[in-house]
């Protein structure tokens, strides 16, 4: 991995602007110049426009010097963006997603919900999308909440399900982000976008990461 701009080492990119932006100066410069010597003795330049004049190029310069931070930084961010997600290999993240797999007999997941719900429904649903097991999980606020299903004899071990969320509060629904739980077994670099590969819900990207478990 390419860590020349997290060690503070001048990059041909950093070179070639700071290049550019010293020849426009000059260019400037010696235009200015060159105007003030051919310009008419009785009609003299305004102080004011050649004030203007310099600060239009110095904002220029100004600009282009800021364009060229904002690239260092995003490459910085980019790469210790990859470094911290190395760490990730082997660990379990939540993702989008309302598939759960039986492990031992039990499976897990978290849903979000936007607001405060008298009652929220769990319902596990068969490979066909039918429902084979109901559960009440009574009131709850609103945020984050987990849960562990215990498969018994509806699910082998080993198997895979979906589940979906119904919370209302009184008459109204309240929405709910469900998310699925995997383990990270890679991390890699597509087309400039960092990704994980999940041992079971295959490629996310790296912002898909909710929370690690």
């Amino acid at each position: 991995m390419d860590v020349t701009a997290l060690n503070g080492t001048s990059t041909p990119t950093q070179t070639t602007s700071a290049k550019n932006a010293a020849e426009t100066q000059d260019r400037f410069l010696k235009l200015l110049v060159a105007q003030m010597n051919n310009q008419d003795p009785l009609n003299p330049m305004d102080n004011a426009q050649v004030t203007s004049q310099m600060a239009q190029i110095q904002q220029v310069t100004s600009l282009s010097t800021l364009d060229t931070s904002i690239k260092q930084l995003g490459s910085q961010l980019g790469q210790m963006q990859a470094l911290q997600s190395i760490s990730l290999v082997g660990r379990e993240v939540s993702v989008p997603g309302n598939k759960l797999q039986v492990t031992d007999g039990v499976a897990e997941a978290s849903y979000e919900l936007d607001g405060a719900a008298q009652s929220v429904k769990l319902e596990i649903l068969g490979p066909a999308g039918n429902v084979i097991d109901t559960q009440q999980l009574g009131a709850q606020s609103s945020g984050r909440q987990a849960f562990t299903w215990n498969a018994g004899k509806l699910a082998a071990d080993g198997s895979e399900v979906q589940y979906r969320i119904t919370a209302t509060n009184g008459t109204k629904a309240v929405t709910s982000t469900l998310y699925a739980h995997d383990k990270v077994d890679a991390v890699y670099s597509e087309g400039g976008t960092l990704k994980l590969n999940l041992a079971r819900l295959g490629p996310v990207d790296y912002t898909a990461v909710s929370s690690v478990n």
